[in-house]
């Protein structure tokens, strides 16, 4: 029996042969033409006796192709021609030669099942996987009709980062009751890593059943939570796929994902189904990505700039540096389109390293004092190149430190809030200025003031467009808090003279929007520093 497999030593040694042979399971090793080379004893009681020489299809009836698998093991169902279900397991070991391990369904259900997510108690990928091919309609064991939900939670990340991955972790813990709760007793509820879970719900009599389930979900996991003296507040993304015919699980997972991230994409805190032109919208951001790549080298960026206003002088102070993207198909690319993509895949560092060298080097010609506004992503606090990426700009534009202001936003300082404070403080040392852009729409504004001393905040354009007594109190709120710590308050999106008043009245020192300056090219900074600002907002 071991004759072959001892004349392959690329296979296993006589100790390993031994160790094989006790095995209580049947393993095979087959070539890469599907013959089988060995069959421990097991295997052959199992299988009706002397099988090597045999072929896989020999064995099992629904096994119609040669294997190949790539470097790493992977697993498939098996039937053989007396109906009996294995679950095998393929490792490549050399060669061309592949180990199969088999276990009947039975023990291998029994196997996986016991296994669980040692913090939330809820089944591992491996149980969804292998419960998910058993209940597809098109299986061997003809399931029934199926519905899949993927879930993310939405704001998972900032909780962890801000109040500690033990309140993290009582959170997942939180949401795996929740996800019990609301869920039938037949539905297979598992956690895939991080905070990503799903939902099986099998023999479903219609898509309505899953839209209940989603609808349940996305209100039940988005109510407050108290854990540790902390009141937490979240969402969760659904997407939602359905099993039928003769899909594959992999498919019905990609329809899934696919519907999650049109979830996402819509907003969050919502359900989305699969929908046929999911997957030509994956296809469109993909080619996106592609396009993103080769921008800079393809020199597509430009920088456009928008002034801003010192309300006691109306005079202009500085430019907010705007990125711009012009492609030679796709056109003017908006900024809200690709600046997520940019920062999803890591390209926002590489692209805030041009922005950063290219302002300070057009700012440069500016006359006088004039500062220049560059935003910074969260992700190149998270590089830990922002210093050196500043100092460099500094020091080829030859642009004076005081002239540029640094613009973060509270995501900055959620991932690792003593390194980002250590950057903003050497960054100082150079002379350069800091501001905090779109102050009030975070969770911990408030205490960054008192771990850093901004040279400036930024109010968010929502309180500035709204005209009601809550946002009349948090104007009136910030202006006083920025002017008691000695910061200067800037109020963005300015668009109409009533607004500009209502700033005005409420002790903001500067101001920024489309009334007093639409972004510009760097050409036509010039021109528009000759014109005059007047106190109704009007630029002659």
């Amino acid at each position: 029996m071991f004759q072959n497999l001892m004349q392959n030593s690329e296979i296993a040694s006589a100790s390993s042969a031994r160790i094989l042979e006790s095995l209580q399971h049947p393993v095979l090793v087959v070539d890469a033409n599907s013959e089988i080379t060995y069959a421990n004893a097991t295997a052959a009681a199992s299988f009706g006796g002397w099988i090597v020489g045999l072929t896989l299809p020999d064995i099992f009836a629904d096994y119609l192709r040669p294997v190949s698998i790539g470097d790493g093991p992977s697993s498939m169902r098996l039937m053989t021609r007396q109906s009996e279900a294995y679950e095998a397991l393929l490792n490549p070991i050399g060669g061309g030669n592949i180990c199969i391990s088999l276990w009947p369904v039975a023990i291998a259900i029994e196997k996986t099942q016991a296994q669980a997510d040692d913090l939330t108690g809820l089944a591992l990928r491996n149980t969804f996987m292998a419960t998910l091919e058993r209940a597809l309609p098109g299986t061997i064991e003809g399931g029934e009709p199926v519905a899949l939900l993927c879930l993310d939670l939405d704001r998972f990340k900032m909780i962890n980062d801000t109040l500690g991955h033990g309140i993290g972790d009582q959170l997942l813990k939180k949401v795996a009751d929740r996800l019990r709760k609301a869920s039938r007793k037949d539905d297979l509820v598992a956690r895939l890593g991080g905070d990503e879970f799903v939902i099986l719900q099998r023999g479903i009599r219609s898509p309505r059943d899953a839209e209940l389930l989603a609808e349940r979900l996305v209100d039940l996991i988005g109510r407050t939570y108290v854990l540790g003296g902390h009141t937490v507040n979240i969402g969760i993304s659904v997407g939602v796929a359905l099993g039928s015919g003769s899909m594959q699980p992999r498919d019905v997972l990609r329809n899934a994902d696919l519907a999650l991230y049109e979830a996402k994409r819509a907003g969050r805190g919502r359900y989305r189904f699969f929908e046929h032109g999911m997957d030509t919208l994956l296809h469109e951001r993909r080619e996106l990505e592609i396009d993103l790549r080769r921008a800079l080298a393809l020199k597509q960026f430009e920088l456009h700039y928008q002034p801003f206003f010192d309300l006691s002088t109306d005079t202009v102070m500085g430019f907010e540096a705007l990125l711009r993207w012009q492609h030679p198909v796709r056109g003017n690319v908006p900024p809200l389109d690709f600046i997520a993509v940019a920062e999803e895949n890591g390209l926002i560092v590489k692209i805030g390293e041009w922005v950063l060298l290219t302002a300070c080097m057009e700012a440069a010609a500016w006359p006088g004092d004039l500062v220049v506004a560059v935003n910074v992503s969260p992700l190149q606090f998270k590089a830990d190149t922002l210093l050196a990426s500043v100092s460099l700009a500094l020091a080829r534009s030859g642009l004076n430190p005081e002239r540029l202001e640094v613009e973060i936003t509270e995501g900055a300082l959620l991932a690792d809030t003593d390194n980002v404070l250590a950057t903003l403080h050497a960054l100082r040392a150079l002379g350069v200025k800091i501001s905090m852009d779109d102050f009030g729409t975070g969770y911990s504004s408030l205490s960054y003031l008192q771990k850093f001393p901004f040279n400036k905040i930024k109010i968010d354009r929502s309180f500035v467009a709204r005209d009601d007594p809550d946002s009349e109190a948090i104007l009136k709120a910030v202006s006083s808090l920025g002017t008691s710590l000695g910061m200067a308050i800037t109020a963005e999106g300015v668009e109409t003279a009533d607004q500009l008043k209502r700033i005005r009245d409420q002790n903001c020192t500067h101001v920024q929007g489309y009334l007093t300056g639409r972004p510009m090219a760097q050409a036509s900074v010039q021109s528009f520093l000759g014109r005059k600002f007047e106190g109704d907002g009007d630029v002659h």
